[in-house]
């Protein structure tokens, strides 16, 4: 949920009284973010209370709040909040302008200051109606000035997927529904494919009104950031859904979804190097902001395909030749050493240096790169990374700063100031198997005939036939061998361990490719590449697309 607020559902309902209601004590003026300006006289302002509520006043104060909220009595059930003025125009939206009535509410038992609620209303628009049902929770806090109990104010009262400035409506909808289907027609929905949720919204949002379609009558919210799309809560009335064509895969996406699901939070995005075509997006958890595609972070050692690219075309390195591996190595008095602080033997190759993911080896050709700069370079000029790519929704591209000294040689290992998510990781092991850029792409382009992003330059194609090689070794005997033993066809891997600060555990990295598939995953916490995100990209993989 965009707010990201916990919901329960739990009994012990009240009755509600649709009028009269008798506030007593709680009819007192709003303290403005905990502030308040409540009247007081000099003996009560003496004897202004301190510390958490008591449990009778949270269950005063609560009770208080849902009758004046189900009664519709919006000025009655801001008093009662510490933020009146902000509480006041969202509780009178929710008849005047979602129209929704006949509310009944039904309290848990408190837990602490917090209390949990079940709400279920109706919502009735020009003949039509329909029930609506969700659950969320409030907080009583003590009014820093007034020191009465009051709700502690949050849009997620009224819904729990309400935020700041954002508004309940009910009416024609604000653009048409659509029909995503797959490339081979599929259709795609979010009850079966819940990662693609906010995907469909922003869909709906961009091309609805161009699709072919007509509105219906729906109840949603309407975000204040205009550049997000609408959340449907609620169909009263059906309106002609246009069909909008996308670039997933139905096999693929099912597979995706299924695979995150191992992990408490996940992301894994499946393209097609061939076409940029996006064949998979999913997340755990499903929230707004999609992780996948919008996500930052540093991606560890995936990112040594750019840095091999590197290495590889300035003639520093071949797949074959000769590699020093040492268990550290020193750059500009910042110390760098391999997992487990492992090394190789003298004459090991490249190739060994990669699939074994040898920080060293990479540390140690820096300087001889002469250009400080020239991973930024690579990654904007070859990989397409951080240019404004047109995919048809909401993504980040990636960023490869330009950074000097240590900070450089981190970047050359995927850590420091390198910002990718699962779609660049993707993007980036497709660009090496074809050796150029082809930016992703989620709706065809001929759908609006938006400007796709251009890199200025392609690898040669002996760079990238040493990357796929490197690749192929990393999936046969490398890091990357366990995860992918069950992926056929002609496969490649890199695997990638992402150190965090104040993470124990390391974020776990895959990427890899078969035949004209390539995906990549990354498992918040889960430690080594081959571990974790590993097996999450080899069941993708194995659904093909």
């Amino acid at each position: 949920m965009r707010s990201g607020a916990k919901v329960a559902v739990i009994g012990g309902a009240f009755v509600l009284v649709a009028g009269g209601i008798g506030y007593g004590a709680y009819s007192v003026l709003g303290d403005e973010g905990g502030g308040g300006a409540g009247t007081q006289s000099a003996s009560e302002s003496s004897e202004v209370k301190t510390g958490p509520p008591s449990a009778e006043e949270i269950a005063e104060t609560s009770k208080g709040f849902f009758e004046a909220w189900a009664a519709g009595d919006a000025s009655a059930a801001a008093l009662l909040t510490n933020n009146e003025s902000g509480a006041k125009p969202v509780l009178a939206s929710y008849g005047e302008d979602a129209h929704i009535g006949k509310v009944k509410i039904t309290p848990g038992p408190a837990v602490g200051t917090k209390v949990p609620y079940t709400v279920k209303a109706t919502v009735a628009y020009e003949g039509k109606s329909k029930p609506i049902s969700y659950a969320s929770e409030l907080t009583v806090v003590r009014g820093l000035t007034t020191g009465k109990a009051l709700v502690d104010w949050e849009p997620t009262v009224v819904h729990p997927q309400l935020t700041e400035g954002a508004t309940l409506k009910t009416g024609e909808s604000s653009a048409p529904a659509i029909e995503a289907v797959d490339h081979n027609g599929t259709v795609l929905t979010k009850e079966k494919y819940p990662s693609l949720g906010p995907i469909l919204d922003t869909l709906r949002q961009k091309y609805g009104e161009t699709s072919g379609g007509s509105a219906g009558i729906e109840t949603w919210i309407e975000p204040a950031d205009e550049s997000q799309p609408d959340v449907s809560l609620l169909t009263l009335a059906k309106g002609k859904p246009g069909k909008v064509q996308t670039t997933l895969d139905a096999g693929a996406q099912a597979a995706a979804e299924q695979a995150v699901k191992k992990y408490a939070q996940a992301s894994v995005v499946a393209v097609k190097p061939s076409t940029g075509a996006i064949r998979a997006v999913a997340n755990n958890p499903v929230t707004e902001f999609n992780v996948a595609l919008q996500g930052k972070q540093a991606p560890g050692s995936t990112l040594k395909i750019m840095t091999a690219a590197l290495l590889l075309e300035k003639g520093l390195v071949t797949a074959n030749g000769a590699a020093e591996c040492p268990k550290d190595a020193m750059y500009q008095s910042r110390s760098f050493h391999n997992l487990d602080n492992f090394g190789l033997p003298d004459g090991s190759t490249f190739t060994q240096s990669f699939a074994k993911s040898c920080n060293t080896a990479f540390i140690k050709l820096i300087d001889d790169t002469k250009d400080d700069a020239a991973l930024s370079k690579m990654a904007r000029d070859v990989f397409g990374i951080g240019l404004d790519w047109k995919t048809g929704v909401v993504t980040t591209d990636g960023s490869v700063p330009e950074e000097a000294g240590g900070e450089a040689a981190a970047q050359y290992i995927g850590q420091g100031t390198v910002q990718m998510n699962a779609l660049n990781m993707a993007s980036i092991t497709a660009t090496a198997m074809t050796g150029t850029f082809t930016q992703p792409v989620i709706v065809p382009q001929s759908l609006d005939d938006r400007e796709l992003a251009r890199a200025s330059r392609s690898l040669s194609a002996s760079v990238s036939q040493q990357l796929k090689t490197m690749m192929r070794a990393t999936a046969a005997w490398g890091t990357g061998a366990k995860a992918m033993a069950g992926v056929g066809g002609d496969k490649g891997a890199k695997t990638g361990s992402a150190e965090v600060d104040g993470q124990d555990t390391s974020n776990s990295w895959f990427t890899g490719f078969s035949n004209d598939l390539a995906a990549a995953a990354v498992v918040q916490t889960g430690g080594h590449g081959g571990d974790a995100a590993g097996p999450v990209v080899a069941e993708v993989l194995r659904a093909g697309g």
